[in-house]
Order: structure tokens, then C-alpha cells, then sequence
């Protein structure tokens, strides 16, 4: 049941990942569900005190720099609060942060060829994120990530070689979960403009947002 929990979405940076865009489509997600959202541009709301009330906390944040007190949302996450993100939101967010990038474990690295088509492959069909959804073919970046040995792959991409050939038939995870203490986390790297949130890109964050809260 999401009926009565209490969402916050922040975004931020890169107006090329559309952020603001991509924040109000992830509370209009959220908002069929029965949750409470707020959303803001103000990167303090990650560090109040009380951040722990909300039941998921969603970044839609490309760098930035992470707020003095980012430690309430560490602790909040460990309590239980769920964090989930797509694209850039978790996997850039707060480069310099070590305490927000071991909770988020992903981190982007590179895009070879920029915008190309490629193929995400369901690896996890009996997961409630992934269930009933096929393997597709996804036009964005293809994004190249270090990420924790922890997580729970759900999908995954190969990557060709073509534009890098010494990085040929790597299989990079495209959508995860995993825990951080008490918190889930959810991770899908889909999602480059709000544009693309359309389709299995929409139906996995939907299902991503709502596995991750508390």
C-alpha cells in the first residue's frame, strides 16, 4: 500500500537532462500511487533534519554539491527511507560525497558514442520491477558505470565496441536495486531527457519508485 507515504523529489544541474521536467514526471508517477510528494530545487531539503519522515527521497540531480549536513539523509536511508534515481540522478549526483556515493552505488563514467541505439536485456523476468517486460531497444546514452558488486541486476546492456573497442562485450547493469542498511535503493541508468521516460523507460521507474519506498 503507498496510500499516505510522503515523497521528496530534488532536482538540480544539468539543464540538458531536463531536470525539473524529469522531477515533475517523477511526482506525477508517485502522485497516482496515493503519495504525498514535494518537490524542490533546493538541495537543503536532502539535509533537514526531519528528511527521515519521507518514505522515498528521489534525486533528479546531475553534480552539484552536496549539502553540509547530507549525513540526515545517510542516517535516514539506514533508518529506512528509500532513495531511487535514474540516469543521472544517484550515478552523478554529489560527485565529491563519499557518504552519499556509497549509498547510491553507481557512478557514472563515460557514454561511448553518445546517443546511439542499443539493446537492455531483462536478466531478473520474476522480479516485480521487471515483470512482464521484454528485452528492448533503447535509444540514449549507453551509459558505462562503476557501480557496487552488492546490487541486484534486473537488466543489463552490451556494449559493442564499436566507438570503444577495448570495452567490447562488457555487460553493464541498466536497472538495479539494492540495499543501503534499512533503505532500499533503486537504480535505473534509462532516462537521459524526461522526453525518454516514456514506455518499459516509464513502467521500470514507476515500479523502481514504488519498490524502493518505505
Amino acid at each position: 500500500m503507498t496510500a499516505g507515504k510522503k515523497a521528496l523529489v530534488v532536482w538540480g544541474g544539468m539543464e540538458l537532462h531536463t531536470p525539473e521536467r524529469g522531477a515533475h514526471v517523477v511526482r506525477d508517477l508517485l502522485k497516482a500511487e496515493g503519495f504525498a510528494v514535494t518537490v524542490t530545487d533546493d538541495y537543503d531539503a536532502l539535509a533537514a533534519e526531519d528528511v527521515g519522515s519521507n518514505d522515498l527521497v528521489v534525486p533528479v540531480i546531475t553534480d552539484g554539491v552536496a549539502p553540509e549536513k547530507i549525513g540526515n539523509l545517510v542516517a535516514a536511508v539506514r533508518a529506512g527511507t528509500g532513495l531511487a534515481g535514474y540516469h543521472m540522478g544517484l550515478a552523478t549526483t554529489f560527485r565529491a560525497s563519499v557518504p552519499f556515493r556509497y549509498m547510491a552505488s553507481v557512478y557514472w563514467v563515460q557514454h561511448p558514442g553518445n546517443i546511439i541505439t542499443y539493446r537492455v536485456d531483462v536478466t531478473r523476468g520474476d522480479h516485480p520491477i521487471m515483470a512482464g517486460i521484454e528485452s528492448f531497444e533503447h535509444t540514449s546514452e549507453q551509459y558505462y558505470l562503476n557501480y557496487d558488486p552488492a546490487i541486484e541486476v534486473l537488466a543489463t546492456t552490451t556494449f559493442s565496441g564499436e566507438f570503444h573497442p577495448w570495452r567490447k562485450d562488457v555487460v553493464m547493469p541498466v536497472v538495479f536495486t539494492t540495499m543501503h542498511d534499512q533503505g532500499r535503493v533503486f537504480y535505473s541508468s534509462l532516462g537521459h531527457t524526461a522526453d525518454e521516460l516514456v514506455g518499459p523507460v516509464r513502467e521500470i521507474l514507476r515500479r523502481g519508485l514504488i519498490w524502493a519506498a518505505r
